[in-house]
């Protein structure tokens, strides 16, 4: 038969449980959110939102060094936000999960919706 101490104790120990998983999740979630909030990581992934290329073609297209867009790529690639795949001399890039391009977009609609927010205050106010 189980004491108050025990049912009280595997209470406690559900409760920690459950409190480590969330924070375990918003650790993860901080972590995502910290990798793809770098200016020119958002531009790489702006560039290869709907086509897969190469790290010539993200740097034409992006206007960044391809040693800087090397090392973001590795890191983008570690944090599984994009894929690589290498055909012949080629390496490949593309997004791992499309989810992130809708996360992208609605942020952007978001700073849209801040911004016409701020032009009728200001406009209001004049």
């Amino acid at each position: 038969m189980f004491s108050c101490y025990n049912i009280i104790a595997i209470i406690l120990l559900i409760i920690t449980k459950e409190k480590m998983k969330k924070e375990t999740f918003y650790n993860l979630h901080s972590d995502m959110c910290k990798t793809i909030s770098n200016p020119r990581r958002q531009a790489i992934i702006d560039a290869i939102r709907d086509k897969t290329l190469t790290v010539t073609e993200i740097v034409k297209k992006t206007g960044l060094p391809q040693s800087n867009i090397s090392q973001h790529l590795s890191l983008l690639k570690s944090k599984g936000i994009v894929n690589r795949q290498r055909d012949g001399n080629n390496i490949y890039y593309s997004i791992a999960n499309q989810k992130i391009i809708k996360a992208y977009d609605l942020l952007t609609e978001v700073l849209k919706d801040e911004s016409n927010s701020k032009k009728d205050m200001i406009r209001d106010l004049f």
